[in-house]
C-alpha cells in the first residue's frame, strides 16, 4: 500500500489543527456510494437535460437537488441496460465485453434469457467470483479482484447495505462477505425484493421466500413496526456509520437500494401527494418509491453533518440502468429518451449521476463528459489514494479524478455497450440482442436479429428519432464506428448470440 504525500493531498498546515477524525478522513476520505435500482434519467426533480421536463416537475427529490448544488452533475453518464452487468462492472472495473456477465443472474448454472426465435445465448450466467475464492468448480463465471477487497486491504471499513446481485445462488459471490465487505445487510443473489413491506417480512410471506426475501438483521422489529424497506435499510446504514466512527479508519459504504425496482408498492409517507397530482395508482406507487429513496439520501447527508464528517465524506449517486419504459409503467416515462430498461437506446443506459467530493468538486457544476459505470473502479481507488494494487482482470474503466479536479470535459473516448441476450421482458424495442458504441456525439447501434445498423447524433437528437445510417453524408462515420465496435468485440472475444439452426455465433456489425 502506498499513499500520496501530504503535499500531494493538498493538506495545508492549518488543516493539521482539525480534529483527529477529520484529519484521518482527509488522508483517506469516507465514501458513500448511493446506488438506486432501475431509476431512469428523468425520475427526479433534478434536470439532467438542458431544460426541466414534465417529469422533473412531477417527481420530488429535494435531496438530489441538494446534492447537485453541493457537487457536480454528470449529464452523459452511462451503465448497462440491466442490473448484474452494471454491478459487475462497478465492482471489477471491467466492461461487459470483458466480464461477459451480460444479463441478470439468479440460479446457479441457469441462464435467464427469454426464449428467442433465432438465437441461443452463451454468457457468464453465474456472475463474478472474487479473487480470494476457489473457482475451478465453477463455469460461466468471471474471476476478478473486487473493489471492496482492495479498499479493505488498504485501510477501509467496507459495508454493503441493500442489493448485491453479483452472482448466482450458491456461488461464492452470492454472499457479499466473500467480496471484501466487512458487513452485509440485505445483499444476496436476487436482484429484487419479495416485498417492500415490513408486515410481509420483505417477502417472507411468499412461497418462494427462500429466493426473494431480503435478508435483514433486526427483522422482527422492522416487521412489527411495518417499516418500509427503503427506510429500514437507511436505519441500518446509519447504525453502521456510527459504528465506523468508533474507529480511526475511513469507511466505504455501498448503500444499494432495492428501490425503485418492481414490484412497485406504496410508500405511504409519500403516496397520497402523487395521487393528488393526478397520477394513476401504479405511477403514484413509483413516485413514492423515488421520494422514499431521496429521503434516504437526505438522511445520510444529515447524519454526516451531525457527526462532523460532511467535509471528509465523498458522496456518489448513480443508477444501475434505465427506468422501465412500458411493461410496468406507462409508455414514454423516460422521455425525451427513447425506450428503457433492457434496451441500448438512451432510455435504457443513460443514468442520473451526481458526485460531491469536498474541497474538489465545484458546487452546482455540470460536466458533459461521456463516462460509464466501470469508471468508478479506478476513480474510487484514486480518491482513496490507493496507488499500488494488482488485479487479475483488465481495468477498462478510466479514472474521473482529473475531470472532477479540473472540470474538463472528455467526450472523445469510445464507450461500448453489449447486450447479446434476450431480456425475457421484451416490450417494443427493449430487450433484444444488440451492441452499441458512443463516441463524441455519435452513437451507432447494431441489432443482431435484424442485422440493421442505426446511427444517431445525440447532440441534435437525444430522442434517437432520426436514424442517419442511410444518409451518404455520414457513411464514413458509420463505417468507422462499426469497425471500432467490431474490433473491440473481436479483441475481447466477446460472447455473441449463437444461431439455433447452425450453432454458429452471430457475425460482427461490420461483416
Amino acid at each position: 500500500m502506498k499513499f500520496k504525500s501530504l503535499a500531494c493531498t493538498g493538506i495545508s498546515f492549518f488543516s493539521l489543527l482539525q480534529p483527529i477524525v477529520s484529519l484521518s478522513a482527509t488522508k483517506q476520505p469516507n465514501i458513500l456510494f448511493f446506488m438506486v435500482d432501475d431509476m431512469g434519467w428523468q425520475d427526479t426533480s433534478v434536470p439532467f437535460a438542458d431544460e426541466k421536463t414534465l417529469f422533473n416537475n412531477l417527481y420530488e427529490t429535494p435531496n438530489m437537488e441538494r446534492l447537485a448544488r453541493m457537487g457536480v452533475k454528470f449529464t452523459n453518464a452511462y451503465a448497462a441496460s440491466v442490473s448484474s452487468p452494471s454491478r459487475c462492472s462497478l465492482m471489477t472495473g471491467a466492461n461487459v465485453l470483458q466480464h461477459k456477465v451480460s444479463n441478470w443472474t439468479l440460479h446457479y448454472d441457469t441462464p435467464t434469457d427469454g426464449n428467442n426465435e433465432y438465437f441461443d445465448f452463451e454468457w457468464n450466467w453465474n456472475g463474478i467470483c472474487p479473487s480470494n475464492a476457489v473457482v475451478q468448480n465453477y463455469s460461466h463465471m468471471f474471476y476478478a479482484k473486487m473493489l471492496p477487497q482492495i479498499l479493505k486491504e488498504n485501510g477501509y471499513q467496507t459495508y454493503i447495505v441493500g442489493k448485491a446481485h453479483f452472482a448466482s445462488r450458491t456461488t461464492t459471490a452470492a454472499d457479499p462477505l466473500t467480496c471484501g465487505f466487512d458487513v452485509n445487510i440485505g445483499g444476496h443473489a436476487a436482484g429484487a425484493m419479495g416485498s417492500y413491506s415490513g408486515c410481509r417480512g420483505y417477502g417472507a410471506d411468499r412461497e418462494d421466500a427462500e429466493i426473494w426475501q431480503v435478508p435483514m438483521p433486526n427483522i422482527d422489529y422492522y416487521c412489527k413496526e411495518n417499516i418500509f424497506l427503503t427506510e429500514a435499510l437507511t436505519m441500518e446504514a446509519k447504525k453502521l456509520v456510527n459504528r465506523a466512527l468508533e474507529s480511526d479508519r475511513p469507511f466505504f459504504m455501498y448503500l444499494s437500494h432495492y428501490a425503485v425496482h418492481a414490484p412497485f408498492e406504496k410508500d405511504m409517507r409519500f403516496y397520497d401527494k402523487y395521487i393528488k397530482k393526478g397520477m394513476c395508482d401504479r405511477e403514484a406507487q413509483y413516485a413514492s418509491l423515488i421520494e422514499g429513496m431521496d429521503k434516504s439520501l437526505g438522511d445520510m447527508m444529515d447524519l454526516f453533518e451531525e457527526k462532523g464528517i460532511a467535509e471528509s465524506t465523498i458522496i456518489i449517486f448513480m443508477s444501475d440502468n434505465g427506468g422501465y419504459s412500458s411493461s410496468y409503467r406507462e409508455p414514454n416515462r423516460n422521455a425525451p429518451l427513447r425506450s428503457g430498461k433492457g434496451s441500448l437506446y438512451e432510455g435504457g443506459i443513460r443514468e442520473p449521476m451526481l458526485i460531491y467530493w469536498p474541497g474538489v468538486t465545484q458546487p452546482n457544476s455540470v460536466n458533459r463528459s461521456n463516462v460509464i459505470i466501470e469508471d468508478f473502479f479506478p476513480t474510487l481507488l484514486d480518491m482513496a489514494q490507493i496507488e499500488n494494487y494488482s488485479v487479475p482482470q483488465r481495468v477498462d474503466g478510466v479514472s474521473m479524478v482529473k475531470l472532477l479536479r479540473s472540470g474538463a470535459v472528455e467526450k472523445n473516448r469510445a464507450l461500448y455497450f453489449h447486450y447479446p441476450n434476450d431480456w425475457g421482458e421484451r416490450a417494443d424495442d427493449a430487450g433484444c440482442p444488440s451492441s452499441a458504441i458512443i463516441k463524441g456525439d455519435w452513437k451507432l447501434l447494431f441489432d443482431y436479429e435484424t442485422r440493421c445498423t442505426e446511427l444517431y447524433n445525440l447532440a441534435n437528437d437525444i430522442s434517437e428519432k432520426h436514424d442517419l445510417s442511410e444518409n451518404p453524408l455520414y457513411d464514413k462515420i458509420k463505417e468507422n464506428l462499426s469497425k471500432d465496435l467490431s474490433n473491440r468485440l473481436r479483441e475481447t472475444k466477446a460472447n455473441m448470440p449463437v444461431y439455433k439452426v447452425s450453432g454458429i455465433p452471430c457475425g460482427y456489425p461490420d461483416e
